[in-house]
């Protein structure tokens, strides 16, 4: 969603309240496709300070599934976005895109892609759906969470192999 920000832009200290809907559907990134389970509306502040600054505060809540690291089922895991930036009004449009504000385009404001950066800087290294995950077999993938499989346990050390195929050429039948 953009909101036009022209009216607060042009008059000196100005503030203005607005309730935003975010209409990301998914959190698409190199790392793949999250969809997003539950998102809130949140009430943005834009306060222009003396045609100097533009401050846009805000609060939400966002929650995306994202696969557990062990056994790939999704978890739904929640962001708390606090918003708090602060953009030069006094620089040009060249001098915001250099600082990486890709979220101001002209004078709108693209709610989506600021949420985007948000969730980005707030990934978890990892995600688990529990703390004792098991994981899922190496050999069969079957998830060790709900069932137990019938493979070999132990795998034995690839330094000793010499030394199994001569235990294994003598065994007795």
């Amino acid at each position: 969603m953009r909101v036009e920000l022209a009216d607060i832009i042009s008059c000196e200290n100005k503030e203005m309240y607005k309730q935003v809907e975010i209409e990301l559907m998914s959190f698409d990134s190199k790392l793949g496709r999250f969809p997003i389970v539950k998102k809130a509306p949140f009430e943005l502040k834009f306060v222009n300070e003396h045609n100097k600054r533009l401050l846009i505060q805000g609060e939400t809540e966002v929650t995306i599934a994202i696969p557990c690291s062990r056994c790939l089922e999704d978890v739904d895991s929640d962001f708390s976005i606090t918003i708090d930036k602060e953009i030069n009004l006094s620089g040009s449009d060249e001098e915001n895109s250099m600082e990486g504000l890709n979220y101001m385009i002209g004078t709108n404001l693209d709610v989506d892609q600021l949420i985007f950066g948000e969730i980005l800087v707030s990934w978890p290294m990892k995600v688990l759906c529990r703390e004792d995950c098991r994981g899922i077999c190496k050999r069969c993938g079957a998830n060790l969470n709900t069932t137990e499989c019938q493979c070999q346990k132990t795998e034995p050390d690839p330094r000793m192999a010499a030394i199994q195929d001569i235990f294994n050429k003598f065994k007795e039948v």
